[in-house]
């Protein structure tokens, strides 16, 4: 019985990144990939303030404002991580397509690509 391409691999990678990065990202991967990464760990990080802001007192004013603070700080930090991410993926798809596409070898030597060994 086959087991499905992506079992061996952990929760986090499946979530935040299910691809195996030898080809370039659609446009549509793309953005899955930027919500994985802008949506639930700031979500996670502005929960984690609220229940912190509950230990602590705060009134609802400022629980209000730390809970969008924590949320929108984190979608800027994680978005930008979530698109780079993207950008250096398709990057590398796009090299390595272009190597492959010229004949050179997966060890990245550019010059002779024959298995012969020196004697």
């Amino acid at each position: 019985m086959e087991q499905p391409p992506h079992s061996h691999q952990s929760f986090f990678r499946r979530l935040l990144f299910p691809y195996s990065g030898e080809e370039a990202l659609t446009p549509r991967q793309s953005l899955r990939v930027i919500l994985a990464w802008a949506i639930p760990i700031p979500l996670s990080m502005s929960l984690c303030t609220l229940a912190l802001s509950a230990l602590l007192r705060a009134t609802v004013y400022q629980t209000i404002l730390l809970f969008v603070l924590a949320f929108l700080s984190g979608l800027l930090i994680f978005g930008g991580l979530g698109w780079l991410i993207v950008s250096m993926n398709n990057r590398s798809a796009y090299l390595r397509q272009e190597r492959k596409a010229r004949g050179v070898g997966n060890t990245g030597k550019t010059g002779n690509t024959s298995n012969h060994q020196w004697r």
